[in-house]
Order: C-alpha cells, then structure tokens, then sequence
C-alpha cells in the first residue's frame, strides 16, 4: 500500500498492456489509472479505474480498506478508462453511495443502464461533503475536458485531486521526464479547450495546494509552481520555447526539399529551435506537441524574401 498521506493511500493500477491510449496516442511506457482512498470517520474512494483492471483495482483498494467497508466513490469523471468498474464497486460495496453532479449521474445511467437513485449523492459547485476531520470540495470544471468533469480538493491535506488535468502518458513503475509526456498529452487530448482550463487555473490559485494527485502519471508533490505555470503557458497558448516547426507532406519529394531548405536557412540565421517534421510519417500527436509549443520566432524581412525565392524554385519544380 501506498500513502500519500497519513489517511490517504494510492489504490491505482498500472497498464503495460495498451499500445495506443485511446486508440491513438502511442504509450511505449504504459499508462496508469489513478484511483486514490481517502481514510477518515467515512471513507471516500476517488473513481476506478479502466475496464481492464476492476479485479486488481478492487483488490488494492480491500487492502487499504482492512475490516472497513467505503461510504462514497467520489466519480470526478466519467470517461471509460476512469468510471468502467463503477457496477463492480456498486456490487462489491452495495451500501456505499456515489458522490457526483447531476450530469455524472445521466452518463451513469447511459453508460451502464445503472439507476443509482436510491444511493446517489448528487454534489453542486463549490459544495461539499465533510468525512471527518477531511472536508472535501468539489469544483466544476466542464470541458476539462468532459462536461461532467470536477476536480476535488480536500481541505485538511491540501490535496487537489485534479481529475485528467495535470495527467501524463506513461505508468508510474517506469522513470521518464514528466513535461515531455505530459504535454504531448495536454496537446493531444486537452489542447482545444484552453479557455475551460484557464477558468480552472484562476479556481486553483485560490486554493492552498501542497499536493495535486491526477488520474493519470505521479502524484506531484514539490515545485508546483513548476507545473501550473506550464499549464499556464499551455492553456493560454503562450510560447514556451522559441523556435519554428515546419509540417509537410510531400507527393514527389520537391515540397520536401523546400522544407528542409526553409530549416536550414532558418538555423544559420539563427533561429533558436528548428523542427521539420513529415505529416505523413511521423507521430501525428509529437507535431501537434512541437505546434503548439514553438509558435513565436520573428524571421527578418530580408530572411522572408531570400527563402521565398528559394521556395519558389523547388515548388515549381513539382
């Protein structure tokens, strides 16, 4: 078992099975499925985890249980591979209710043909939900990036358990740079909906946070400024690092010439940071990553004009 704190243990799995996350985000390192058990006069399980791992799920989450049986599953968000197993829990755990708002609850209903009128604990904004000594307020957060969404913050640990936002691709038994995965991941999946995360962030920074725990990749525990000024810089489609991305495809090869003329120009003449990149060969959601990262280097008037005519020569070439 694993603690986050002196209550508040880690009941996740990790997925070495899955090749492409959602069908299209090649994951070479896994991925994890976050599930957290917070320990208190009640208990609250924060959602399940993908439909694959429910037996091994429930398992770590008895062990952190002991004799004890659950009050709540806190379901913050209902995309498969976190809300699969909520029939399994309901089953295993028939006296536990489940914590979520009204849309939470219609998605249930579709999703799994599950009534749970009888035992839903239906949340508004900014409501809350006492456990104990652990006081835990939710905090909407539609097209973070689902309309259901909400994050949840726990007020005696500090902890913002933050649903996918802050989440990464890879599995937590495996060492990789978090940035690199987590914003291929951003980009990928949350990219579009800047304006939703924005709202996010200005509701975080109103909050003491001393640990944010997302469904997917590690807990972060220290310099989390780090971490909310890249989504800073993410979300309001800053630029984070100087430099140009040229994306290509090319029939006879000729625009390719051009492309590579352009990145060599564009280096001698110094610009920071040159990424050329094959739309029809190369990781689709890694250009995306370089797209959306490198969008601010000024080229000179006299650069523009001498790499047109160079442009111009091999395009009309083919």
């Amino acid at each position: 078992m694993k603690k986050i704190t002196e209550d508040i243990y880690y009941a996740g799995v990790n997925d070495h099975q899955v090749d492409l996350f959602e069908g299209q985000f090649a994951v070479p390192n896994g991925m994890a499925y976050n599930s957290y058990v917070i320990m208190d006069e009640k208990i609250a399980v924060m959602d399940t985890v993908d439909v694959n791992f429910g037996e091994e799920w429930l398992a770590n989450v008895a062990e952190i249980l002991g004799d004890r049986k659950p009050d709540y599953l806190v379901v913050q968000h209902m995309e498969p591979d976190h809300s699969a197993n909520i029939t399994k829990f309901v089953e295993a755990y028939p006296e536990a209710k489940v914590v979520g708002n009204a849309k939470t609850f219609q998605m249930i209903e579709n999703f799994f043909g599950l009534n749970l009128a009888d035992k839903q604990e239906v949340v508004t904004n900014n409501g809350t939900l006492s456990l104990g000594s652990h006081e835990l307020t939710f905090v909407f957060a539609p097209m973070v990036h689902w309309p259901e969404v909400m994050v949840t913050y726990d007020s005696k640990d500090k902890i913002l358990f933050s649903a996918d936002a802050f989440g990464k691709f890879g599995a937590l038994d495996v060492e990789e740079d978090w940035a690199c995965e987590a914003r291929r991941y951003y980009f990928g999946i949350v990219g579009k909906y800047g304006a939703q995360v924005q709202a996010l962030l200005k509701k975080a920074v109103t909050l003491d946070i001393e640990k944010i725990c997302p469904l997917h990749g590690p807990i972060l525990t220290e310099n989390l400024g780090y971490y909310l000024d890249l989504y800073q810089t993410w979300s309001s489609y800053g630029v984070e690092t100087e430099g140009v991305m040229i994306a290509y495809a090319s029939v006879y090869g000729n625009t390719k010439k051009a492309a590579e003329l352009l990145g060599e120009e564009l280096k001698a003449n110094g610009c920071p940071r040159v990424v050329v990149a094959d739309l029809a060969r190369e990781d689709m959601a890694e250009c995306i990553e370089d797209a959306f990262r490198m969008v601010s280097w000024y080229l000179q008037p006299l650069l523009i004009m001498v790499e047109f005519s160079h442009l111009c020569r091999h395009l009309l070439m083919g």
